[in-house]
């Protein structure tokens, strides 16, 4: 990690930059794929599966039967509980409709109803992301969603990791689409002889595929959001345990060579070289133990350790580079706390690190990165319904507010908006 002692404002916005990856370079590749996917469907998706994932298929769609898994009951029992919690938390979102009366005889309200078709996208592969299916799925069944397709890169010999099956089982889903990368979003939002086409894709995926989903975003079909390569930022203090701290840092560094994680630290909370080596040894000794240091390692050469003069600059390096996940692993992370004004989710105090909620607090963590969470709100239940309004007007009501309606459409130059109008009160 490279270390940054008392940087200037100026330098704020730079610092805030995420690793370049040099995206354009993939563009072409995903514009291909989804082109293909477009064109001759589910023989497409076979060849790229054969391609990218090194299985060779004669199917893409896999049938969830009722065999035995070979998942221990260990396994089983933490699926429960995580998606108890999320369906707990999720499920507390519902809003009821209220009916207000704007004026006399005008009446208005709103209503949740749930999008028809969601397409969910699991990443597989290196870290097959079982929990993402229940961040996703849990709210897709509580809004109501009519269809929910699942997609999900499968291993060389065409299976699927057993607690992906476990959980679309206690979903209700049926049928899971083995495949993965931009093909898979391809998929989902064309439609192929056997891939339904949806009405609004989620779920974390690697460059190709967030790139592949504000492509299809532009041509018509919704997304959640452009979640990308994972980030974290923690804000340590001299009282913060130098293990948890390294400990953290590292769960959002093992995901890949391109996230990146930010340590930032104030003088005035006590913060002295001697606590931040002690910090940055820690990781060097964690990581060494990690079966995926090698990710980790590469994500660490460009993440940053920073050094502030005070608590409010920290926090507002913190707002400016608006962290998908924020640990305030401080004496003071409540009085933090109400400073934050822009993460994708926060963990207040030295006992919530990040993965409580990757996995089992009950809060989703599909959430936005790269600085979206400057304008993009993390998926909740709101993401899979949409908002429609109501009005019921009496003939009261249209003689209470129409001549206003009337002034309003000429003003305007609306003639056939005010005879709508005017020939009812006639």
């Amino acid at each position: 990690m490279k270390t940054v002692i008392f940087p200037a404002r100026e330098q704020w916005n730079e610092l805030a930059k995420r690793p370049d990856f040099e995206n354009e370079r993939i563009e072409d590749s995903v514009d291909e794929i989804l082109a293909e996917v477009k064109k001759n469907g589910d023989a497409a998706l076979l060849d790229f599966t054969r391609r990218f994932d090194d299985a060779d298929l004669d199917e893409i769609k896999m049938d969830l039967g009722a065999e035995e898994l070979e998942l221990s009951e260990d396994l089983k029992s933490a699926i429960d509980l995580a998606m108890g919690n999320i369906e707990t938390f999720h499920r507390a979102q519902k809003e009821e409709p209220q009916k207000i009366a704007t004026s006399p005889g005008v009446t208005c309200w709103r209503k949740s109803l749930p999008i028809e078709k969601v397409g969910l996208y699991v990443p597989g592969g290196t870290a097959p992301l079982l929990s993402s299916l229940m961040m996703l799925g849990v709210p897709a069944k509580i809004a109501g969603c009519r269809e929910i397709v699942v997609c999900t890169p499968p291993n060389r010999d065409g299976s699927v990791h057993p607690a992906i099956r476990y959980i679309a089982r206690k979903l209700g889903i049926k049928v899971i689409y083995r495949m993965g990368g931009a093909q898979a979003i391809a998929a989902m939002a064309y439609g192929t002889e056997t891939v339904p086409k949806v009405d609004k894709i989620f779920g974390p995926g690697n460059r190709f595929v967030t790139l592949a989903k504000q492509r299809i975003q532009q041509e018509g079909t919704a997304i959640d959001m452009p979640a990308g390569p994972s980030e974290v930022l923690v804000i340590a203090d001299s009282d913060s345990d130098a293990a948890f701290v390294a400990a953290d840092l590292l769960s959002q560094a093992e995901h890949g060579a391109d996230s990146q994680v930010v340590l930032v630290v104030s003088e005035e909370r006590g913060v002295t070289e001697d606590k931040l080596s002690e910090i940055l040894s820690e990781i060097e000794s964690q990581v060494s133990e990690l079966p995926r240091q090698e990710m980790a390692r590469r994500a660490l050469e460009s993440s940053l350790a920073i050094v502030f003069k005070t608590d409010e600059e920290a926090m507002e390096f913190s707002n400016t580079y608006a962290p998908e996940h924020l640990i305030l692993a401080t004496a003071n992370a409540r009085e933090l706390a109400e400073n934050v004004r822009t993460a994708g989710s926060v963990f207040i105090g030295k006992w919530s690190c990040e993965s409580l909620g990757d996995y089992a607090s009950g809060t989703n963590h599909t959430l936005p990165t790269n600085g979206y969470a400057r304008n993009y709100s993390g998926v909740s239940l709101d993401s899979f319904v949409k908002k429609v309004t109501f009005q019921e007007v009496t003939r009261e009501g249209l003689e209470n507010i129409g001549r206003a309606v009337e002034f309003l459409a000429e003003a305007e130059g609306l003639q056939a908006h005010k005879n709508a109008v005017s020939l009812r009160l006639k």
